[in-house]
């Protein structure tokens, strides 16, 4: 589903943030996922203060490109400038994720590349993904923002040394996955690299070749479909 309407990009805000947190993303009330406007106004991101699983429709704002609440109460977070510069430079990117995600950050402090040992770590293709080095700190001005966008190219998802990732997608289901699939990547190879060097790995045509079979668009939609039913969960 991509947003026609902001009560729908609205609601989507909503879903992610709680998918995240169905996927074990959160970091109390850190972290966020950004949905592009569809009247071109900004972007629809969760209220500082809240955890992923807190949000609800009332605890989103939308958000200007000048990093202003269009809707809303209170300041954005200090972080929007991640969303706001990845989708301006990306106009084909419906969503940006933002998350401290404990395996990304663990397996960026050891500066070895990701390897596709897993279905997940295929999805990046069997080449490391981008790494944002320019400062481990809070991302707050949009010049900063824009360097991160930078790195993240074309790519869709990046590591963020010191401090999480970032992950993008042409939908919020794309997006969202993206993330957690970093995260688990990073995850089986901490594992891995934990019992010794890490011996067996796909090379660059079957990665290729798992990516398309392993990853197309249904399958992502699959994992989203998921992880919202396990946020519905008692």
């Amino acid at each position: 589903m991509t947003a026609t309407t902001p009560s729908e990009a609205r609601a989507l805000a909503v879903r992610a943030s709680r998918a995240l947190a169905a996927a074990g993303q959160s970091d109390m009330v850190w972290g966020h996922a950004a949905v592009r406007d569809p009247d071109g106004r900004g972007i629809w991101i969760k209220a500082p203060g809240w955890g992923f699983e807190e949000i609800d429709e009332g605890r989103v704002h939308l958000v200007s490109f000048d990093a202003e609440v269009l809707d809303g109460q209170g300041a954005p977070h200090k972080e929007c400038h991640i969303h706001l510069e990845i989708l301006r430079r990306r106009p084909e990117l419906e969503c940006s994720v933002h998350t401290h995600a404990q395996a990304a950050v663990a397996f960026a402090s050891l500066g070895t590349p990701l390897l596709p040992i897993s279905h997940e770590g295929a999805l990046f293709g069997g080449e490391d993904v981008p790494r944002f080095t320019l400062t481990g700190g809070l991302v707050t001005t949009p010049e900063l923002g824009a360097a991160l966008a930078g790195t993240l190219g074309d790519a869709s998802a990046a590591l963020i040394p010191k401090h999480g990732l970032v992950a993008a997608g042409t939908s919020v289901r794309a997006a969202v996955m993206h993330a957690v699939l970093l995260d688990r990547a990073c995850q089986t190879q901490l594992m891995a690299m934990a019992a010794g060097p890490v011996r067996v790995h796909s090379d660059a045509a079957e990665a290729a070749a798992k990516r398309a079979e392993c990853w197309p668009a249904s399958q992502l939609d699959a994992g989203w479909e998921y992880l919202t039913r396990k946020d519905l969960r008692p």
